[in-house]
């Protein structure tokens, strides 16, 4: 199929949103700007003693070291503290506890950070975890989709793992993969009824090798890039950049409403860790301005019509971007996610914050439990009824098992 019907073929369909498609009407209806998605960008690169036997290189950077702790604090490197502390991207219990903080918060669904198949550097390990995360947020009711590295394209070129000829056979091959394995599942995000698929940057495949990526498919997926819309994309999704802020945000808003699809996107801060390890100088710094920068960039991109919003991110440690609980913020950031859930998507949306703090008390209690089979089913039961919204059940079973221990 020539590449321009490809071009026109996505808009025509993006133009109408049927029934079973995400907003169900046009982006631009006041009625998909009531109830657009609500997705978080998810990092799933971290490996963390016990579960992995070594501190992986976005705890350390080369430059911390995470067995040293002061003032009862691991050395990572970060800005920030996660309220659990430093973890582990594969372990099963950690992607419980984020996967039911985002349903209480009223998150819809993730999109992970994917770096491919190939052997090189940590990309098996991503891999694996990001299977593993979508394993779990599919059985807990989320909602998952991929954000391709293609980056990692001339990564493999330079290590002499990939010959220059084949960057476009090989992300064929990506997508081929996702189309056959992910792309498929239940819980992928799915638009007009097509999965959703983002790639990060301008640094790896160029417009006219994207557009061979995609010639001849006849079951593409629907294509977001970076900032801008590449020319074979549907739209595109936005990203905090800092020495550029609020100027590149405002572009985005008014590009926008020239593209059949696009994703806006909020954030709370932007505060790398970069300078201070020495991987490189620091992208900028987007203030937190207590909260009222979160709140400004979510309420924007939850009124902006588009059917879908990313938050950036649940959990990218080293950037400072993340929503997760911290020891500075506490929950304050998903907090405010259930307020202007309430105030601008669903009315009817009833969690609060006290419930936040009940996947916590699972996490612990998976913790000091162990791999007990006994406590292992009850706690699994506790994990269905958290995420199923029987929180009063939830309530009684965890104090329960809590008195029990004691």
């Amino acid at each position: 199929m020539d590449i321009c019907l490809i071009v026109r073929a996505l808009a025509v369909g993006f133009a109408v949103w049927t029934s079973s498609s995400i907003g169900a009407q046009s982006p631009g209806s006041s009625e998909s700007a009531k109830k657009p998605l609500i997705l978080v960008h998810y990092m799933p690169w971290y490996s963390a003693r016990p579960t992995s036997p070594n501190w992986g290189w976005h705890w350390t950077m080369n430059v911390f070291d995470p067995e040293k702790q002061q003032h009862g604090r691991r050395s990572i490197a970060s800005h920030y503290y996660p309220l659990i502390g430093p973890y582990d991207s594969g372990d099963p219990s950690i992607l419980e506890y984020h996967l039911l903080l985002m349903k209480l918060a009223g998150i819809d669904g993730v999109i992970a950070d994917w770096y491919g198949l190939s052997d090189h550097f940590s990309y098996p390990v991503e891999h694996r975890n990001t299977a593993a995360l979508f394993q779990a947020a599919g059985r807990l009711g989320l909602k998952y989709a991929v954000c391709y590295e293609d980056h990692t394209i001339p990564k493999l070129v330079d290590a002499g793992k990939l010959p220059a000829t084949d960057r476009v056979k090989h992300a064929r091959a990506e997508i081929d993969w996702l189309r056959k394995n992910w792309f498929t599942s239940l819980g992928y995000l799915r638009v007009t009824n097509r999965p959703l698929f983002l790639s990060f940057g301008f640094d790896g495949l160029t417009d006219p090798e994207w557009e061979a990526v995609f010639a001849g498919e006849a079951d593409t997926p629907v294509y977001l890039s970076e900032h801008r819309r590449r020319s074979v994309a549907a739209g595109a999704f936005d990203w905090p950049v800092p020495k550029d802020f609020p100027g590149s945000l405002d572009r985005y808003y008014k590009a926008l409403a020239d593209w059949p699809l696009s994703m806006p996107v909020a954030f709370p801060r932007f505060h790398d860790i970069y300078a201070e390890a020495k991987v490189q100088p620091s992208w900028g710094n987007i203030p937190d301005d207590d909260g009222r920068n979160w709140t400004t960039t979510l309420s924007r991109a939850l009124k902006s019509g588009a059917p879908m919003v990313q938050i950036t991110t649940w959990n990218d440690w080293g950037e400072g971007t993340g929503i997760e609980p911290t020891e500075e913020f506490g929950y304050r950031d998903l907090e405010a996610v259930q307020r202007l859930r309430t105030e601008l998507v669903d009315a009817q949306f009833h969690f609060n914050p006290e419930d936040l703090r009940l996947a916590h008390r699972l996490l612990q209690l998976r913790r000091e439990s162990g791999a007990q089979p006994q406590h292992t089913v009850a706690l699994d039961k506790i994990a269905q009824m958290l995420a199923t919204g029987a929180l009063p059940e939830a309530r009684a079973a965890l104090q329960q098992l809590e008195v029990g221990g004691r």
